[in-house]
């Protein structure tokens, strides 16, 4: 009962920062996502250019963004990025700007393999079809793979969502005001050693069962839509 209460007035004096938290991680993983996806759509393009080199950079460009921490990425983005652009665009070298690069490359890495994986799933007599009617090999790609193709792996890149959600507290290393951040600030302030971070658990653990359950709907429909189809 003292712990609940005692809780409760932690959550009445920190609540509403959980909430800009909350909110800030929210964005940062919804932005990464959907700048990831259409950087992701390009890198593919690249795996499948006729040109060696261009597919050369982007194998290396996922093999680095896969194989190396996010944190690493975060940080060299932090301070790498901001040493190096010029004066004259100071917008952005805010810290919320140089971390979401850092989490847009890192995811586009990632969905750039789920869509690969869509695309190569797609049946390829569909292309051969489109070919012999005369469709050009860029028409073809654009109006009848990766509709298919997305339309394959949206439940996965989903799923990367929830993954980021996860992923992106990171980004409270470099004072982003992010859920993980706020954390930290209220265990500093309350000096309460366990109860900052079990709400931002509690909270994590809401945030990504809810949306995974909601992803698990969403799957159910569309396997609902191509049984109908």
């Amino acid at each position: 009962m003292n712990l609940m209460k005692s809780w409760m007035a932690f959550l009445n004096k920190y609540g509403s920062s959980y909430v800009d938290g909350t909110l800030v991680t929210l964005k940062l993983s919804f932005l990464g996502v959907l700048f990831g996806f259409i950087l992701g759509i390009l890198i593919v393009l690249l795996r499948r250019s006729k040109l060696k080199p261009l597919q050369a950079i982007a194998k290396l460009y996922v093999q680095i963004f896969r194989g190396t921490p996010l944190l690493v990425q975060v940080l060299i983005a932090y301070y790498g990025f901001a040493s190096v652009i010029p004066d004259q665009y100071a917008s952005l070298k805010n810290p919320f700007v140089l971390s979401l690069i850092a989490v847009c490359m890192n995811s586009s890495a990632y969905v750039s393999e789920i869509i690969r994986g869509g695309i190569n799933a797609v049946d390829k007599g569909q292309g051969e079809a489109a070919a012999s009617l005369g469709m050009k090999k860029g028409q073809i790609m654009r109006y009848i793979i990766l509709p298919q193709a997305i339309k394959t792996v949206l439940p996965a890149l989903c799923n990367e969502f929830v993954t980021l959600i996860k992923e992106s507290a990171i980004v409270a290393f470099v004072g982003i005001g992010d859920l993980m951040y706020q954390a930290k600030t209220a265990q500093g302030s309350s000096l309460k050693p366990f109860m900052p971070y079990i709400t931002a658990a509690l909270i994590y653990l809401i945030l990504v069962t809810g949306l995974s359950k909601v992803i698990g709907l969403f799957e159910k429909r569309l396997a609902n839509s191509d049984s109908h189809s």
